[in-house]
């Protein structure tokens, strides 16, 4: 340990890895954070006793930077950061759409980028974390930003060329499932069921149907055919669903979420 990590931009997403990160051992005084509000920063030094300094100040002293303001907040940052980051520092950038290029290029030459797509179950430890490697990040660097986002979920290595599919698939992911859960608890109060009792079904159906998809290793089409009885409900379901054509907009949804991650990267 002992190494100083930097979260830069500590919002939501920052905070809830700044979390992680401490509960899986790491202590306070090993961690920076910078903040855009002074209010913010009290909040956080007062809730997890970590220091609090400008940008110029974490690039100077820490070994990791871990970059996660919004993506349009990104460009200004890195000009704050140029003058101060020595050689031999690993960056982390946390923002959607912004490529391991745009910052390799407004940094000092050489310097390690790996790029994170993370998504907000982050903040109840079971985000899924896709990293890519930048231009002159190794192994050991991969390594490093496994290590630190491992608390927080699983995390998966992917090409950066697959970086917006995987904003368009995980990123925003965890709202596909929350519109579906909408849906069905519509269909429940449609049925007569009281909100707060549809809405129960629903959640434990999904928390139940994630679990075993994730811990029994089988295919979903399986898992499936095992709830698909001959000429029974769920088949009278899911033809209407094929009716419906819900395969083909999903596919064609996520499809439309990718394009639109390229062109916000685009500007």
């Amino acid at each position: 340990m002992g190494k100083l990590i930097a979260i830069l931009g500590a919002g939501k997403m920052g905070e809830a890895l700044l979390s992680g990160v401490l509960r899986a051992g790491r202590r306070p005084a090993e961690l920076l954070v910078t903040t855009r509000r002074e209010e913010r920063g009290a909040l956080l030094r007062e809730r997890y006793g970590v220091e609090v300094v400008t940008n110029a100040e974490a690039a100077k002293r820490a070994d990791t930077l871990i970059l996660s303001v919004k993506p349009q907040d990104m460009g200004t940052l890195l000009g704050e950061l140029h003058p101060h980051v020595p050689a031999g520092r690993l960056v982390i950038s946390m923002a959607a759409g912004i490529t391991t290029g745009f910052i390799e290029e407004r940094l000092p030459a050489g310097l390690p980028v790996v790029r994170v797509m993370s998504n907000t179950p982050v903040h109840v430890d079971e985000a899924m974390s896709v990293v890519s490697a930048g231009s002159h990040a190794a192994e050991e660097h991969l390594r490093v930003a496994e290590e630190l986002l491992s608390p927080v979920g699983r995390v998966l290595r992917i090409p950066e060329s697959l970086q917006d599919g995987a904003t368009a698939l995980s990123g925003s992911g965890p709202a596909y499932f929350y519109y579906l859960v909408e849906a069905m608890v519509d269909a429940g109060i449609l049925l007569g069921m009281p909100r707060a009792a549809a809405l129960e079904m629903v959640i434990q159906s999904a928390v139940g149907a994630a679990v075993m998809l994730r811990d029994s290793g089988e295919h979903p089409v399986l898992l499936r055919e095992a709830v698909t009885s001959p000429g029974g409900t769920t088949i009278a379901a899911i033809r209407e669903l094929e009716r419906h054509g819900v395969r083909a907009a999903v596919i064609e949804a996520i499809e439309a979420a990718r394009n639109r991650g390229r062109e916000l990267a685009e500007g």
